[in-house]
């Protein structure tokens, strides 16, 4: 073989080895065939390796000079090796990111795009109808203690909403007091009184609590309540504020309001609120019809309520309401169980929640 080619024959043997090395490196289109011809021209059992193998029968002379030429055969393929590896890695790198490229432009699962609760859409549609009619947000602690809760309502130590049946309490206190959780956001009313002189007028939106649980009551759930304070408010500013505000709450001009005689220990006289429905077809439509639906309690703030406050009812009296935030978004949005309000479904928000740009105003509309 190599020991007895003689001169040219070498070279022109070894000539050819190149020639077909580094034609399979050229040709090689993947990494996969460029290893392939690695391994047929430099492998162990390789071309240009069985040469190097012969080496060792040539003299010394000869060695040397084949050596050399083999060595820099040997070096120019694996070069060319080396060169091809970096072009293919490069290529094979481009293909991988223009298959896996992600357009971070758009959405990343568009099919879980949130939605606003109805519940909080609600609360800020009543909230923009009574701040344009000038009243402030009022805010307060969930929990909360009996002077707040109760007390300072006139509501009495044997009344029913003070028993263990109605209100979530805590354990006792080491002075034998115990804090609860609320039961209205009246507190809240109590609070602004205390911290603030007339002239008032403000809405307090929050979650309550009450130990009942059925298709049209849950242990948590969220009011609206509203009061005004100041020393020329009478009964007939709290009918005009309703009005408005249920006909701009449910967009009707000209839905029927009316109140019916009722008591509740924090205001006198008090009065139920009623609005006006027809249910003809299986239906109920809010506005003018034979039925009446009630929404909320008013009136006019117990003069008790004033001295606990500090406020003298003597210069000043005041008008209060209140409202189930739930009711008034079940009456509006056709919703028909309370309880799906809380049952996490994101089938059910997917149907009656709203989009974030879904932002109520008086005159862009409350509704979509």
């Amino acid at each position: 073989m190599w020991v007895e080619a003689e001169g040219g024959k070498q070279m022109e043997q070894l000539e050819t080895i190149r020639a077909e090395a580094l034609a399979a490196v050229a040709a090689a289109d993947s990494l996969d065939a460029l290893e392939a011809a690695r391994v047929a021209a430099l492998g162990k059992k390789g071309s240009i390796s069985g040469l190097m193998a012969t080496l060792g029968k040539m003299d010394a002379e000869a060695r040397k000079a084949a050596g050399a030429a083999l060595n820099a055969v040997k070096d120019e393929v694996a070069a060319a090796i080396a060169a091809a590896k970096g072009g293919l890695e490069a290529k094979a790198l481009d293909a991988r990111l223009a298959r896996e490229r992600v357009d971070v432009t758009l959405p990343a699962r568009p099919e879980a795009e949130g939605r606003v609760h109805p519940i909080a859409q609600v609360m800020e549609e009543i909230a923009a109808i009574f701040a344009n009619m000038g009243f402030e947000v009022a805010e307060g602690p969930d929990i909360e203690d009996d002077f707040h809760n109760f007390s300072a309502l006139n509501i009495p130590a044997e009344h029913p909403a003070r028993q263990m049946h109605d209100t979530f309490y805590f354990g006792e206190r080491p002075d034998g007091s115990r804090h609860l959780l609320r039961t209205h956001t009246s507190p809240v009313q109590i609070r602004t009184m205390l911290a603030n002189q007339p002239p008032i007028r403000i809405i307090a939106p929050g979650r309550t609590y009450r130990c009942d649980s059925d298709m049209t009551h849950t242990p948590m759930f969220h009011q609206v309540e509203g009061l005004v304070i100041d020393r020329t408010t009478h009964m007939g500013h709290l009918k005009g504020t309703l009005i408005e505000f249920v006909r701009a709450f449910f967009e009707v001009d000209d839905v029927p309001v009316r109140f019916r005689p009722s008591f509740f220990p924090f205001t006198e006289p008090s009065a139920e609120i009623d609005i006006g429905c027809s249910r003809e077809g299986g239906g109920l439509k809010i506005g003018p019809g034979a039925g009446w639906l009630e929404i909320g309690g008013s009136g006019m703030v117990h003069p008790n309520v004033l001295k606990a406050c500090g406020i003298d009812p003597d210069e000043y009296q005041g008008f209060a309401f209140g409202m189930g935030v739930e009711r008034m978004a079940m009456l509006k949005y056709g919703i028909p169980d309370l309880r799906t309000f809380f049952d996490s479904d994101l089938r059910w928000l997917k149907h009656y929640g709203f989009l974030a740009t879904d932002v109520p105003t008086l005159s862009g509309g409350l509704t979509r």
